[in-house]
């Protein structure tokens, strides 16, 4: 039997990530590292978001702040061109 070693942010929690295998599990320790960037971005856009944002629940902060850190990529291109934000998937460079 073969040994696999096998990574996970701790930011989301050993608990999380054995829930969520195909998303939170990483065979490698740069993709694990990369998920605890996004997280950790995602905790300041969270905290930036209820400062900035009256009335804005701490739950629906959390959710906006994961989906924006998850595609930083694509708001960095939408800085350039805004248009992009709201292209089909495929469309999008």
């Amino acid at each position: 039997m073969a040994v696999q070693a096998l990574y996970y942010s701790e930011r989301d929690g050993l608990e999380m990530a054995l829930k969520h295998p195909d998303t939170l599990l990483f065979s490698s320790k740069a993709d694990a590292d990369a998920r605890d960037k996004i997280l950790e971005l995602a905790e300041e856009i969270t905290q930036f978001l209820q400062t900035r944002v009256d009335g804005m629940s701490e739950e629906m902060a959390e959710k906006a702040a994961l989906v924006i850190a998850e595609e930083k990529d694509l708001f960095a291109r939408a800085l350039k061109k805004p248009s992009v934000l709201n292209q089909p998937d495929e469309q999008a460079p």
